[in-house]
């Protein structure tokens, strides 16, 4: 496994920032480690709760963003939905309903996946959203729940920080 470091200082002033600043030091860090996006290669050289915490940083970025449909589009499916990342969620993070809800869009993945991963025009993407409606419930899902789901990530890195990065003092 890659060892992750991070300083202390960095991280204490994250935290006093709040929990989306505390996060993204680490997310940082881990990314920055492996070079950025998560290959294969990648994948190997991360124990399941750094693994577990980039396909949240993906999820977060891309739902809040544009949605499943933009997840989805951007190649990220495979990444969320094929990985043991709702799994993980609910045994080792005890999130039980994010990875409720993330059970039920891959099912939409699976059905809907060649068309929304293919190729189009921007006005071609953005018809996609009256296409398939059926992801905006789970859309607002995320959107009412991001906030709760934010904190129980943090909480959840903040009790098991060793099995993320080695903080160092400088």
């Amino acid at each position: 496994m890659k060892e992750i470091k991070v300083q202390d200082a960095q991280l204490s002033e994250a935290a006093m920032k709040g929990m989306d600043a505390f996060l993204q030091v680490i997310i940082h860090a881990i990314r920055k480690a492996v070079g950025g996006e998560p290959t294969v290669e990648v994948m190997q050289a991360l124990n399941a709760d750094q693994m577990t915490l980039l396909c949240w940083d993906t999820l977060h970025q891309e739902v809040m963003d544009g949605g499943f449909i933009q997840l989805i589009h951007n190649g990220y499916g495979p990444f969320i939905f094929k990985n043991p990342f709702a799994k993980a969620l609910n045994k080792m993070w005890h999130m039980r309903d994010l990875s409720k809800m993330l059970y039920e869009v891959h099912t939409l993945w699976l059905e809907n996946r060649e068309v929304l991963e293919m190729e189009c025009s921007d006005e071609e993407f953005m018809a996609l959203f009256e296409k398939y409606p059926q992801f905006d419930d789970y859309d607002d899902m995320f959107v009412e729940n991001e906030e709760r789901w934010t904190e129980q990530v943090a909480h959840y890195v903040d009790e098991n920080i060793e099995k993320f990065v080695v903080i160092e003092n400088e």
